[in-house]
């Protein structure tokens, strides 16, 4: 066996890297035919008229920049809430209190199994049905907001805090001990020592999970959130391109995931040079007396 030989198969030889090397361009080949030929068949769609409109400030103004602003900002309010709601209640299900353990688990189950589109559904008429006739002022653009932010924090709170607990259960058992060992509580064990290491082990697919918030806004279309992927419809329906609209929200969101991944990943970079606290600087910091 090859020194560079995996634990799980032999490293590849001439002959393998050559059929790879054919199988790669092959497929590379394919894709870009498959490319082409969708491009052809829809060249009526991408003619210079159907991107004028584009070209117009007052369409960026008026449409597709407020449209931008609304999916960032519904967003950001997601997973700011999600984020902490998650972590809470991942906290919550590894509770020594079994009710609040018990809550917590029914909580995240449920909005785990309800699909986000139901959730904003309801919230959107709760709103409309219950909150602003019993006067609270949830009028407007509000109505909407509400109804989408509700249902993306919900759905992706329960998502965060099943990644926390799997994180948290996914590290050694000697790093409990550990922080039990030097007069930690349980609490303070997972809040200081076992919390920041799962946050930093889970970082990619908690990244994976804030693309999905952003990609999830284009849902509150259908609950009249005037996002981006509604501001583009509307373009469309007024100038009779559909396509091209759609081509250029496709870009936009590529771009901002791009960049959202890009930023976790400098992030991820960040901590790993830092790395987690050992328990016995956590015991200095809190004061607390260290093993012998």
């Amino acid at each position: 066996m090859s020194d560079t030989a995996s634990v799980l198969f032999d490293a590849p030889g001439p002959k393998t890297k050559r059929r790879n090397l054919i199988v790669g361009v092959i497929a590379t080949a394919a894709i870009v035919l498959i490319g082409f030929v969708i491009v052809w068949g829809l060249r009526e769609q991408y003619t210079p008229e159907k991107w004028a409109v584009f070209g117009q400030p007052a369409t960026w103004t008026s449409a597709i920049i407020p449209g931008l602003i609304n999916t960032l900002q519904a967003a950001v309010i997601s997973i700011v809430l999600a984020a902490l709601l998650g972590t809470l209640l991942g906290l919550g299900r590894l509770s020594e209190f079994a009710p609040l353990r018990g809550l917590c688990t029914v909580i995240v189950e449920f909005f785990r199994a309800v699909p986000v589109l139901v959730m904003m559904f309801f919230t959107y008429s709760l709103v409309i049905y219950v909150l602003i006739p019993a006067g609270v002022p949830l009028g407007g653009p509000l109505v909407s907001l509400v109804a989408v932010v509700t249902g993306l924090t919900l759905y992706n709170a329960s998502v965060i805090a099943e990644l926390i607990r799997s994180g948290m259960h996914s590290l050694p058992k000697g790093q409990r001990e550990a922080g039990l060992a030097v007069g930690l509580t349980n609490s303070q064990t997972r809040t200081s020592i076992l919390l920041p290491q799962a946050i930093t082990a889970m970082l990619p697919s908690l990244v994976s999970q804030l693309v999905v918030v952003l990609k999830d806004t284009a849902l509150g279309s259908i609950v009249l959130y005037p996002e981006l992927l509604r501001s583009l419809n509307i373009l469309a329906s007024n100038n009779g391109n559909t396509i091209a609209a759609l081509t250029l929200g496709a870009v936009m969101y590529i771009i901002i995931n791009f960049g959202l991944t890009t930023l976790a990943s400098f992030v991820q970079r960040r901590m790993a040079k830092r790395g987690g606290r050992s328990v016995q600087q956590i015991t200095e910091q809190a004061g607390l007396p260290t093993a012998v």
